[in-house]
């Protein structure tokens, strides 16, 4: 960092979780791996298996992709900085981090919300289902997720790293996120803390709005059912996706939607630990192990292997 008449930053240092614990490197590295597997896994199963040719897991599909990639875009970084001395991260590579993870994080709500949407034509519209869900659907709705995460992201990124820099270049943080890049800032960050506020806000509000009202039309409609296996078949497709759900929206909201405090970067650390390295772990899991769909064609592979 060069002072002049204005400052320069060329990197970032991350300050991580303020300790260099082989413990929490092992712990994060099989997370990790775990991560990568049971989504890699995910993705090949659905394309493999002839079973799993529905809208449902096409959705599931490009959460599997969207959980690799946001994880991808952190993690390594962090368990890097857990056994080097150097913690440092260029600008650009800053940049980069920030607007990869933003895209898939914020694409990742989309998919949820579109996910819910499946749910409510396949339960609440079932006769109507294989004309309303069809590919072409399937795939403005992948298409919106994407191009909603990217148009966020750009912003972030964008309207953060214009600022300028002079307070420190020490982040505090394991990952390149807005809030504690825009603590660094020696310029007026009026405008993008309103803008994390509303976006954030937004995105939260819309896609929240649209499972609420997809899921409580579901309830009212599985309530009528008069047959108790009907229910219990009905409600058992959407278990998974409101587990997955929960966590994702819970978690986030407590990162980005919290009042200021004095311990809220400790806070966020641990909630981005959830958020960006752990749900990407779990949802495979959730989705195998609440499914009976993927445990059938996982039994199969499982045949056909021994």
């Amino acid at each position: 960092m060069t002072q002049g008449n204005s400052t320069e930053v060329t990197e970032f240092f991350l300050q991580g979780f303020g300790t260099q614990h082989k413990f929490l490197f092992i712990v994060f590295l099989v997370i990790y791996v775990t991560s990568v597997v049971g989504n890699i896994g995910m993705i090949l199963l659905i394309k493999t298996d002839s079973r799993l040719r529905t809208p449902m897991y096409f959705f599931l599909q490009h959460l599997a992709f969207i959980d690799l990639c946001f994880t991808s875009a952190i993690t390594p970084k962090m368990l890097q900085n857990f056994i080097v001395g150097n913690k440092s991260i260029s600008f650009g590579g800053c940049v980069m981090q920030l607007l990869v993870y933003a895209t898939f994080a914020t694409s990742d709500s989309y998919l949820l919300a579109a996910m819910a949407v499946d749910r409510y034509v396949a339960i609440c519209n079932p006769l109507h289902y294989p004309i309303v869900m069809t590919q072409r659907v399937c795939i403005h709705l992948i298409a919106g997720s994407y191009v909603m995460g990217s148009i966020n992201a750009s912003v972030h990124t964008g309207f953060t790293f214009s600022l300028s820099f002079c307070r420190s270049n020490i982040i505090n943080h394991f990952f390149c996120d807005v809030p504690p890049i825009l603590a660094l800032s020696c310029s007026n960050t009026d405008l993008n803390i309103m803008l994390l506020a509303v976006l954030v806000g937004f995105n939260l509000m819309f896609t929240g709005l649209v499972i609420a009202y997809s899921y409580i039309s579901v309830t009212v409609t599985i309530l009528k059912m008069s047959s108790t296996t009907g229910r219990k078949k009905a409600f058992s497709t959407c278990t998974s996706h409101l587990t997955a759900v929960t966590i994702f929206y819970g978690t986030l909201s407590y990162m980005y939607l919290q009042p200021h405090s004095n311990n809220v970067q400790e806070n966020m650390k641990v909630a981005s630990t959830c958020y960006g390295i752990v749900i990407p772990m779990l949802n495979p899991l959730i989705y195998s192990l609440r499914n009976k769909e993927v445990k059938e064609a996982l039994k199969g592979i499982g045949s056909k292997v021994f």
